[in-house]
C-alpha cells in the first residue's frame, strides 16, 4: 500500500543535517505536527491524531533521511532486514545515531509520551501499538514508528500485521540532536546520556528509584539464604588435594526450595565455576568482607574455603581449568525423569561450556579470559584482604605463560588447547584481550616487573586501534550464550543493514576498566578520554528511565547486547564500581549516580519483603515460596523479550555467583572503596 505522509518542516539550521522528515497519516487522518526548539542544537517534534474510530493500519512511521552520507551508525538493537524493528522493549537509553566525521545527528523517542502511551492501557486486555525504531544504513534512512511486533530468534523483533489504533487521542514524539563539535564525533553518546539522566534518571533516582533505604538488609538476606535456609542445597563442602574446600553450587532452582511440594530436579551439572560470569572467587571476596565487617567468623572461614578451592585448580605450564564439576545421572521416579548429581566423589576438572567448540565441560578448551579474571581476583585478594603468597605465586605462573601467547599485534587469543597450549583460532583478536591488560597492569603494580606493563600497553594499543573505532565488541557471550544468532554468518563482520557488529557490553566494560588502569599508571589523558568513550557506549545499555511496561524497578539496570532482551542483568553489580570510579576520576556527578543506581538495581529482583511488589510477582509465579526463600534471586528480567502486567514470568533459578552473591560482593567492594553508600 502506498504511503500517505506529511513533510515535517524544520528550520534552516537543521536542514544542513536533515534532508527530509516525513510523517505518515493514520488511515485518512492527517497528523497535527508541532516543532519546537528547546536548545540551539535540539528540536522537539510532537505529533497528534484525533481518531473518531478505530484505525486498522499495519505500520505507521516517521522516516528521516540525513543530508550527509553517514560513516558511523549506532542503534540499541539490530534490525538485519526490513522485516525487523527495534521494539520498545529495548528502549533502555534509546537513540539512533549517525555521523560522517564532521556532522553528528541523533534521533531520540520522547520518553514522556511513551510513558503516557504505555500507562494509558495498563491493566487492559487491549494491547496498544508498540513504539519502534529502525536504521537502514545502505539507504541512509532512520525510522521511528508504531506497529505490532513479535519476537524472533533470541532476541530480535519483527513487524506483525493487524495493528489497531484505538479511537481518541494518539500522541507520538521525538527529539532531534545535531552537532558539528569534534567532541560529539569522538564520543557520540555523551550528550544523549546527559540528556537522559538529567531529564529522567536523576529525578527518579532522587525519588528513591530503583529502591530506597539501606542496602545492607539485602546483603544479609543473600548470605542467610545461601548459608542457612538453603545451605543443604547451595553450600558444597568436600576434600580436595588433602584440603577442606567449599563453595556455593553454580546454579539452583525453585524445585530445590525447602518448601517445594514436589520432587527436586537439578537444572544443570552440579559444579563450581571460576569463570568470567560465574566466579566463586569473586563471591568469596564479598563474603570475606562481610564476615570481617560483622565479625562473623563462619563467613570468613567459608570465604577462605572458596579461596582454597580456586588455588586447587591444577596448573600445567601456567594454565588452569575454570570449572570443577560432578558426574550426573538421570533417575526415574513415578514415571518422571529427574537429573541428579553423583556427588563430589565423581568430581572432575573442566572449563566453561559457553564456547564455540564443546558443550561438554570435560572437553571444553581453556579460556584465556576466564584464567585472567581468576588470576586478577587472586591479586586483588592478596592486595586487599590477605597477603597469602600462594595467590601471588599462582598468578605469576599464569602471567608468565600469558606473555608467551601474545601475538605480534598485541592481542591475546580467546581459547587455547589444554594439551598444546596453542590458540584455537576463534576470537584471537578480540576485546577479551582487555581483561588480560587489567590483570597484567596489576601484576606490574605488585611485582614491579616492567615486562608485564609493556605487554599490557601493547595489548591495549591493539584494542584501541582495531576494536574501539569500529565497535567490534565481540566476546564469548556475543555468540555462545543464549543469543547465538549470527555466530556463523556475522562473526567478525558488520551486519550490512545497520553497519554495526553484533555487540556485547561485557567487552566494553573490560576495555573501559583497562583504559582506566593504564591512565592511572601513565597519567596519559588519551587513555582517560578513550576510557570515557567506552564507558559511555556501555552506559547506552543502562536503563536511564522506568518504562511503564517493565513491571519491576529498572532504573540503573543493564541489558546485555544488541540482539538480546534482558533488563536488570546481574552484570550491573560488577559494572557499578567502575562507573562510580570514573565519576570520581572525572568529577562527574552523573556517573556517581549511575553507578549507585546500577548497584541498587542489582537487588531489585530479590525475593524478600524489602521488594514488596516484586515479592508478590514471585509468589504469583511460585506460590510455595515463603520466608525460608528470602534472598532467592533471578539473574535478570524480561529475558524473552516480552513482559506482562499480570502473567509476568519471574524465572526459576538462582546463580549465587551471578545473582544474589555477586550483588552482595558488589556492595561490599564499593563500601570498602567509597565508604557508606
Amino acid at each position: 500500500m502506498e504511503r500517505t505522509y506529511e513533510q515535517i518542516q524544520l528550520d534552516n539550521h537543521f536542514r544542513s543535517y536533515i534532508e527530509s522528515v516525513t510523517c505518515d497519516y493514520l488511515g485518512s487522518i492527517k497528523p497535527q505536527i508541532e516543532v519546537t526548539y528547546p536548545a540551539s542544537n535540539r528540536a522537539k517534534v510532537h505529533i497528534r491524531f484525533a481518531l473518531d474510530q478505530v484505525v486498522l493500519q499495519d505500520d505507521w512511521r516517521i522516516q528521516l533521511k540525513p543530508a550527509f552520507s553517514a560513516t558511523f551508525h549506532w542503534s540499541p538493537h539490530l534490525t538485519p532486514t526490513a522485516e525487523h524493528v527495534i521494539d520498545q522493549h529495548s528502549f533502555r537509553s534509546p537513540a539512533l545515531i549517525v555521523h560522517d566525521g564532521a556532522k553528528w545527528l541523533a534521533v531520540v523517542p520522547d520518553l514522556e509520551l511513551l510513558t503516557k502511551a504505555g500507562s494509558s492501557k495498563k491493566g487492559s486486555k487491549e494491547q496498544p501499538p508498540r513504539w519502534y525504531m529502525d536504521m537502514d544504513a545502505p539507504l541512509n534512512e532512520l525510522s521511528l514508528g508504531m506497529c505490532c511486533t513479535s519476537v524472533k530468534e533470541h532476541v530480535l523483533y519483527v513487524r506483525q500485521p493487524g495493528t489497531q489504533f484505538a479511537s481518541g487521542q494518539i500522541e507520538f514524539g521525538f527529539y532531534l540532536f545535531i552537532s558539528d563539535d569534534k567532541r560529539s564525533i569522538a564520543n557520540p553518546w555523551r550528550e544523549l546520556l546527559s540528556f537522559f539522566w538529567q531529564g529522567w534518571g536523576s529525578p527518579l533516582f532522587a525519588k528513591g528509584q530503583p529502591n530506597s533505604g539501606e542496602l545492607e538488609p539485602y546483603i544479609a538476606r543473600a548470605y542467610h539464604w545461601a548459608f542457612h535456609n538453603w545451605e543443604h542445597i547451595v553450600w558444597q563442602q568436600f576434600e580436595l588435594n588433602g584440603k577442606e574446600v567449599g563453595a556455593p553450587a553454580f546454579i539452583v532452582n525453585v524445585t530445590q526450595s525447602p518448601n517445594y511440594p514436589g520432587v527436586p530436579n537439578e537444572r544443570e551439572v552440579l559444579s563450581v565455576w571460576n569463570q568470567a560470569w560465574f566466579s566463586s572467587l569473586r563471591s568469596a571476596h564479598g563474603l570475606y568482607r562481610y564476615g570481617r565487617l560483622t565479625g562473623n567468623e563462619d563467613y570468613i572461614e567459608r570465604a577462605q574455603k572458596m579461596k582454597e578451592l580456586a588455588l586447587c585448580a591444577p596448573q600445567h605450564n601456567g594454565w588452569f581449568p575454570s570449572v570443577l564439576a560432578t558426574e550426573m545421572e538421570q533417575v526415574e521416579l513415578e514415571g518422571k525423569v529427574y537429573n541428579r548429581s553423583k556427588g563430589w566423589s565423581s568430581m572432575y576438572w573442566g572449563n566453561s561450556n559457553r564456547n564455540p567448540f564443546h558443550l561438554n565441560i570435560r572437553e571444553a578448551p581453556l579460556h584465556v579470559l576466564d584464567m585472567s579474571w581468576t588470576a586478577l581476583l587472586m591479586l586483588r585478594w592478596f592486595e586487599e584482604l590477605e597477603q597469602d603468597e600462594r595467590l601471588l605465586e599462582y598468578a605469576c605462573s599464569y602471567a608468565d605463560a600469558l606473555l608467551a601467547l601474545q601475538d605480534k599485534r598485541g592481542f591475546f587469543p580467546g581459547w587455547i588447547d589444554p594439551k598444546s597450549g596453542l590458540p584455537l583460532g576463534i576470537l584471537d583478536e578480540s576485546p577479551e584481550t582487555s581483561l588480560s591488560v587489567t590483570f597484567l597492569m596489576k601484576m606490574y603494580e605488585i611485582s614491579g616487573r616492567t615486562v608485564y606493563k609493556d605487554a599490557a600497553y601493547k595489548a591495549l594499543h591493539a584494542v584501541c586501534e582495531e576494536i574501539i573505532p569500529c565497535g567490534r565488541w565481540e566476546d564469548f557471550e556475543t555468540y555462545w550464550s543464549c543469543s547465538r544468532w549470527g555466530q556463523e554468518e556475522w562473526r567478525g563482520r558488520k551486519i550490512n543493514r545497520n553497519n554495526m557488529y553484533k555487540q556485547c557490553n561485557f567487552s566494553m566494560y573490560w576495555t573501559a576498566e583497562a583504559l582506566l588502569a593504564c591512565y592511572r599508571e601513565s597519567n596519559e589523558q588519551q587513555y582517560l578520554q578513550l576510557g570515557q568513550r567506552c564507558l559511555d557506549e556501555l552506559l547506552m545499555t543502562q536503563a536511564s528511565w522506568q518504562p511503564p511496561y517493565i513491571y519491576v524497578p529498572a532504573l540503573g539496570g543493564f541489558g546485555v547486547m544488541n540482539a538480546d532482551a534482558e533488563w536488570n542483568d546481574a552484570r550491573q553489580s560488577l559494572f557499578a564500581e567502575l562507573i562510580t570510579a570514573y565519576g570520581y576520576e572525572l568529577d562527574i556527578e552523573e556517573y556517581k549516580e549511575r553507578g549507585l543506581a546500577a548497584l541498587r538495581a542489582s537487588f531489585t529482583m530479590m525475593y524478600c519483603p524489602e521488594n514488596e511488589k516484586v515479592k508478590q510477582r514471585w509468589e504469583k509465579e511460585w506460590p510455595f515460596l515463603n520466608e525460608k526463600d528470602y534472598g532467592f534471586m533471578m539473574e535478570n528480567y524480561g529475558h524473552d523479550g516480552r513482559t506482562d502486567p499480570i502473567h509476568d514470568p519471574m524465572g526459576e533459578f538462582t546463580i549465587f555467583d551471578w545473582g544474589n552473591g555477586a550483588a552482595a560482593e558488589g556492595y561490599m567492594r564499593m563500601l570498602d572503596r567509597f565508604g557508606k553508600l
